[in-house]
């Protein structure tokens, strides 16, 4: 596929920007889809637990009110998350369905609020491969330290305090994707801007204001309708900020304050881009799925930087997760499978598969987590509840395998790490696990 870069086919429709200074969040947060940047590293250093499980290091254990893929979020004393009730696998139709975004406190799970968002219809049919997979609570909300910010596809942006109270809400398109996927997309907040990659509801990446709704420019391309991952930020040139988004064929760097295109890398992927690119050191890495492909190319630059900035590409194939930097390797797990490689050479150290304690479903699509680290150790969780606990290392070394599985209960969403403490999601229940158990 021929890449459709935006900046050659729309004007982007910008003016002036007003950048809103809030508190920056705190040290141990994790405040948007993988944490600090979308890294999936831990910014604190406080020990995690390697054993877990429903007997030993569990803090709490709350029931949610719908099910839901999202992962949760964290804010200071507060966990965030949002889940959909109503329509889905558990039956009832269109018109029932309603989207929840729930606070907790963080350290006991007790309930603070919860707001239910009504849906815009109609949906995308809960039928086929895509829908089923994830439902229609698919978007990890993100939060810039004073607000919480919630992306539910056709049913636009909503915008709360930390308190619960409704600041705005922004519809961003209800268009749907080529085949009816859903969308999945997580929120960004980038010096004041709200950055919204509504690529099936409207083919477009989207800046709104992070005060009031309003938006501040619109970004045009077919290509966006077959995107899914979510962008980070990485350092340009002469101190500037970049938005940085995979898509079908090429990586791009975007001005957070335009939405124009700064730079552009010719990359991986074929009719769309699955997973999110991650930056570390002033290096994107991407590793993509179907037909494989990894790249690492460094940030910055104008224009076509393909070539000029290329650090090294491979072969190597990671359908769903998103690929983790973490002391100088690239880990991603692919069917169940451990990779690592040498993050400055892209050299495969060690490929193994994870041990298994109890099977399950091993088959196409079954696990959509991203690999996170905290503490020198990785955490993977399957689709069927095992959650791998890995020693980060030059070797596979499995230190624990949690299993958390029960019956009628999937496991799509990556965990949050703060402070220590680990927070899981599956379809029905969210648990926070620390070395302090109760």
């Amino acid at each position: 596929m021929v890449p459709i870069r935006f900046g050659a086919q729309t004007a982007i429709a910008v003016w002036s920007l007003l950048v809103v200074a809030v508190a920056p969040p705190a040290l141990a947060d994790w405040p948007r889809f993988r944490g600090p940047n979308g890294s999936g590293v831990a910014a604190d250093d406080a020990p995690t637990p390697t054993e877990f499980g429903e007997q030993k290091n569990l803090r709490w254990k709350v029931e949610l009110p719908g099910e839901g893929v999202s992962c949760p979020i964290v804010v200071g004393d507060k966990v965030l998350v949002t889940t959909y009730s109503g329509y889905g696998a558990a039956g009832g139709t269109q018109v029932d369905l309603v989207r929840h975004l729930l606070c907790l406190d963080a350290e006991t799970g007790r309930e603070l609020w919860k707001k239910e968002i009504e849906a815009v219809l109609p949906e995308d049919a809960y039928s086929g491969m895509g829908i089923p997979s994830h439902g229609y609570a698919s978007h990890t909300p993100v939060s810039d330290g004073e607000r919480v910010f919630a992306f539910f596809g056709k049913s636009g942006v909503k915008a709360f305090d930390l308190e619960g109270n409704e600041l705005w809400e922004r519809s961003v398109g209800t268009d749907s994707d080529p085949r009816r996927w859903g969308s999945s997309s997580s929120p960004v907040v980038v010096d004041g801007v709200v950055v919204i990659v509504a690529g099936p509801e409207k083919r477009a990446i989207v800046g709104l204001d992070a005060k009031s709704g309003s938006e501040l420019w619109t970004a045009d391309s077919e290509s966006l309708g077959n995107v899914w991952g979510t962008p980070v930020t990485a350092p340009g040139d002469g101190g500037k900020t970049d938005v940085v988004l995979g898509t079908p064929g090429e990586i791009w760097g975007i001005n957070p304050a335009t939405g124009k295109i700064r730079w552009y890398a010719g990359a991986v992927g074929e009719d769309g881009f699955n997973t999110s690119v991650v930056v570390a050191d002033g290096v994107v890495y991407a590793v993509e799925g179907r037909s494989g492909g990894s790249i690492a190319v460094r940030t910055g630059g104008k224009g076509d930087v393909g070539q000029s900035h290329l650090v090294w590409n491979g072969r190597d194939a990671n359908r769903f997760g998103t690929p983790l930097v973490y002391r100088g390797r690239v880990w991603f797990v692919s069917n169940r499978i451990a990779n690592c490689l040498d993050a400055k050479t892209g050299e495969k150290i060690f490929q193994s598969r994870l041990p298994s304690e109890g099977g399950g479903a091993f088959g196409r699509g079954a696990d959509y987590s991203s690999p996170v680290a905290a503490d020198g150790k990785i955490y993977y969780v399957t689709g069927n509840g095992e959650v791998h606990v890995l020693k980060a290392a030059d070797a596979l070394e499995s230190l624990a395998v949690n299993s958390l599985a029960a019956e009628g209960e999937s496991f799509a969403a990556t965990p949050a790490i703060s402070d220590g403490a680990i927070y899981i999601r599956s379809s029905r229940h969210l648990w926070c696990f620390s070395e302090e158990g109760r």
